[in-house]
């Protein structure tokens, strides 16, 4: 563990020549390496054991301890078998510890360049203490935080770290100025895009700024999947009931005087009638089908229950950069002097080398543009080159978005620096806020530059109008660019004019006179083309949707206008305002997130903050990014989602779920897969719980009839985990609907035994439980012996299965509508549970071990006429409750 608090006090003023290796090497004993900590993943054995902390697998582990116990060994190991299979499934999915921390350490410079001992040599990032000289160029990533001592023309990607979509200027600044301080502090895991610098070490480790974020993931996620609360609830309430159920039983038995040796059986049976073995399997099975839909549909899922928790969400707090935009910096629209608009097409094919875009309604406009376009390809640094049928660039960011609009108007880089030899060139410096280039004519030197568009205005006293020069309308040019500012463009301006060839030799910042102003250009990061129907999809299928992003709350608004995202000016918000919230405390910063659609210049620990209080105000959160900045929201909310081909290892690791495309439409397709994935879990539920409950009945009916147990804890297992659990299978994988976005999402407290599940959990368990003991009583009585009994009960109940799988394959449609075929699995299920069920009855040491003889035709008929009672209140219900609902919506 670092020592912070020795590191922040450390002495951060550099010496000339570095420092000594002997300085070095006793502060780096004293503050350890420049590395992040490496958390111990838990053992196999460990999280094979966490699988066992249930209290349906406490029940089971009872009931198996009770049947070798009472001498029933093979149920007891049926039991054990059941139990292995579920805890290995488990282990298997979880074993794949949170590798975020590794992630972040990924980022990290493997070297350093440094000054010690007076020389420039290169070490490994790792050594690397406070005070330590740095020097960095372009392409370099920063290897810890530092505080700048010299710099030329520095700029700095920090969008990983901050959100910021603009490579950000970088200089010594006066001592004093809080606004400035920012601009002469490097970050560790940002990158050098462009000029040189040199640094102190004032951080390493944990004490930088990546080593926070180290440690907001290092800390357990505060929000379960919203799948896990609800199973954690229903199986808690299911052991209260088979607890409560088992006391009746065993005071019931008392007071008829049974032995202790029926009681322990009877509730070993009663145990093992209760609780779904099968379920968790069930479970793990539809969720893992829907990762095998959503992987085809380019959503990867890293944890299971992330697949429901997606279907479930009800508002998805949005990165911009690389999420909603294209994370690449665009030229989208040129304004000529006289005011005529060109708007390019940001997502045009380079290789059509055309602007497909309106404006160009002459071959004037079009020479006017192209004129622009040439002052920006020459006075430019950047390169873009095709190499392997790709497209390569390098260089300013900008710089390169300028020389991708000169591609789609036709101009290439290579052929203008061929007819215009370069002469000299003015490199872009902060302080002046423009570049230039000067370049050898037939008799004249031409002049091209581009920079900030108040800088130009002032510099050039001409301008473009029409095709001819006229005096400069500063006022003008003024208010046009303030125009395409509000629209959240950058704007640029390029001028161009010419000197006499006899000043060649002395070209420089005093020959930028006489200049005529050739038009403004607005670039952005564009949105992603599909962006504003996923906005339109979400909205349809009621979820919610809010921008949490670095830039500025002017470009922010632009975006989400661009992207979809219906918002008015109140509901924009501030990092500035977050944090005078978040001081008031909980209960105001939950005000304003209930509000609230674009938060601008965030940080990263607001954004946590602003997804933990979207969690208190009652909501299933989703979080999309793909930057360093965004792994604490990621893991903090119920369900991240990554991008993955921009986004970082730690967005990735964090994360539940990555959208291979970085695509935002995935997003929605995935939450109609979720809603599907919930769907058919829902149905398996009803299908175990209503059988479980069943034979609850059954068991509770005979006790005070004086009948023999009606099933053995061995046939229950058979019925619950091999009948039964073939259909559970196929209705957790059955297809989707077709209709899962067409309705609002669910309501996070809403159980998974709800009202509808209730009324029709108690139908079946009436009508099974009811018709089976009737039966049971009815073959005792008239002679049958009690293993003949048993033997046609339990095939009775393998007929309700039959009947209710069929039943479950929709929750609203009739069983006489759905198109079964379209789910052939669900038919095949029910034809294979028959199957080996009567198969089984053949087989000697099956059937001697289950209990079971073969059956003759009119038993086999009779007990499938008694299971197709179901049928029929079955489609009462639904008959019942679609007229309710299609009044509701009349209403």
């Amino acid at each position: 563990m670092m020592n912070l608090t020795a590191q922040t006090s450390a002495p951060t003023t550099p010496k000339a020549n570095g420092l000594t290796s002997v300085e070095a090497e006793k502060r780096l004993a004293e503050l350890g390496p420049n590395t992040l900590p490496e958390p111990e993943p838990p053992s196999p054995l460990r999280v094979f054991l966490i699988q066992f902390r249930n209290p349906i697998i406490y029940i089971l582990l009872l009931a198996s301890a009770l049947s070798f116990a009472t001498g029933r060994i093979e149920d007891g190991l049926f039991i054990l078998v059941v139990l292995l299979i579920n805890a290995s499934i488990g282990t298997y999915q979880e074993y794949s510890a949170d590798r975020a921390a590794a992630a972040l350490r990924k980022l990290e410079q493997p070297s350093a360049r440094v000054i010690r001992d007076g020389v420039a040599c290169r070490i490994e990032a790792k050594r690397l203490v406070v005070g330590d000289l740095v020097l960095l160029e372009s392409g370099d990533r920063i290897p810890a935080d530092l505080m700048l001592v010299d710099a030329s023309d520095l700029r700095c990607d920090e969008s990983l770290l901050t959100g910021e979509s603009m490579p950000v200027a970088k200089g010594r600044t006066v001592e004093g100025s809080s606004d400035e301080t920012a601009s002469s502090m490097l970050l560790a895991g940002s990158l050098v895009t462009r000029g040189r610098a040199k640094g102190v070490v004032t951080a390493t480790g944990t004490a930088t700024m990546l080593g926070g974020i180290a440690a907001e993931l290092g800390r357990a996620s505060s929000s379960q999947p919203p799948l896990v609360a609800r199973l954690a609830k229903f199986t808690n309430a299911l052991a209260v009931f088979v607890g409560l159920a088992a006391l009746v039983l065993v005071v019931a038995g008392f007071m008829r005087g049974l032995p202790l040796h029926d009681l322990v059986m009877m509730s070993v049976g009663l145990a093992v009638s209760a609780v779904p073995e099968g379920l968790p399997i069930a479970i793990s099975v539809a969720l893992a089908v829907s990762m095998r839909r959503m992987a085809a549909r380019n959503v990867i899922v890293r944890s299971m229950p992330a697949v429901e928790a997606l279907g479930s969400t009800t508002i998805i707090a949005t990165d911009k950069t690389g999420t909603l935009t294209s994370n690449v910096q665009t030229v989208t629209e040129i304004r000529l002097p006289d005011g005529t608009d060109i708007a390019l097409d940001a997502h045009a094919d380079l290789d059509k080398c055309e602007i497909r875009a309106s404006g160009l309604d002459s071959d004037l406009v079009r020479e006017r543009a192209r004129r622009l376009l040439r002052a920006a390809l020459l006075a430019n640094e950047g390169t873009l080159a095709r190499r392997d049928d790709l497209w390569v660039a390098a260089g300013d960011t900008v710089d390169v978005a300028l020389l991708a609009a000169g591609r789609k108007a036709g101009l290439g880089q290579e052929e203008l620096n061929d007819r215009y030899p370069l002469a000299a060139r003015i490199a872009y410096e902060p302080e002046h806020k423009y570049a230039a280039s000067f370049h050898h004519g037939s008799d004249r030197i031409h002049v091209f530059v581009k920079g900030a568009s108040e800088v130009l205005i002032e510099m050039s006293d001409r301008m473009d109008s029409a095709g001819n020069v006229v005096e400069i309308d500063r006022a003008s040019l003024l208010a046009q660019k303030e125009e395409m500012a509000a629209r959240g463009l950058r704007v640029l301006a390029f001028a161009e004019g010419e000197i006499g060839a006899s000043l060649a030799g002395s070209l420089g910042h005093g020959h930028l006179v006489d200049l005529v102003l050739l038009g403004l250009a607005g670039l952005q990061d564009p949105v992603r083309p599909e962006v504003p129907n996923a906005m339109k999809d979400c909205h349809a299928a009621g979820v919610e949707v809010v921008m949490v992003t670095g830039d500025d709350p002017r470009t922010a608004a632009a975006i989400a206008r661009d992207a979809g995202l219906s918002f008015h000016a109140g509901q924009v918000v501030s990092g500035h305002d977050i944090d005078e919230a978040a001081r008031a405390g909980d209960q105001r910063l939950d005000e304003i997130t209930r509000e609230a659609r674009i938060y601008a210049r965030v940080q990263p620990t607001q954004k946590s903050a602003i997804v933990a209080s979207l969690i208190r105000n009652g909501h299933i959160v989703a979080v999309t990014g793909d930057g360093v900045n965004d792994g604490p929201a990621l893991k903090k909310a119920h369900v991240g989602v990554a991008m993955g081909l921009r986004g970082t290892e730690v967005a990735k690791e964090s994360a539940d779920l990555v959208v291979t495309d970085d695509n935002f439409a995935s997003i929605v397709a995935g939450i109609a897969e979720g809603r599907a994935a919930y769907r058919n879990i829902r149905k398996v539920v009803l299908m175990s719980v209503a059988t479980g409950a069943a034979e609850v009945l059954l068991f509770m009916l005979a006790l005070p009839f004086g009948l023999p147990m009606p099933l053995l804890p061995v046939q229950l297992l058979w019925l619950n985990l091999v009948t039964n659990g073939i259909q559970d299978v196929a209705l957790a994988g059955g297809r989707p609907e077709g209709d899962e976005l067409a309705g609002p999402p669910r309501s996070p407290l809403e159980p998974v035994l709800d009202r509808t599940m209730i009324r029709r959990v108690v139908q079946s368990t009436v009508v099974i439980g009811g018709a089976a003991f009737l039966a049971f009583q009815w073959m005792i009585a008239h002679g049958y012996g009690v293993p003949e009994a048993r033997n046609i009960t339990l095939l009775i109940f393998v007929m309700f299965e039959n009947v209710q799988t069929l039943a479950c394959s929709s929750e609203r449609r009739s069983i006489f509508s759905v198109d079964i075929l379209r789910n052939r699995f669900l038919l095949l299920s029910v034809l294979a549970a028959q199957t080996i069920h009567i198969s089984a009855m053949y087989v000697p040491w099956l059937s001697g071990t289950l209990g079971l003889s073969p059956i003759t035709p009119l038993e086999w008929g009779l007990s499938m006429l008694i299971a197709s009672s179901l049928v029929l209140v079955t489609e009462v219900d639904k008959f019942v409750s679609r007229r309710r609902r299609d009044r509701s919506s009349h209403a």
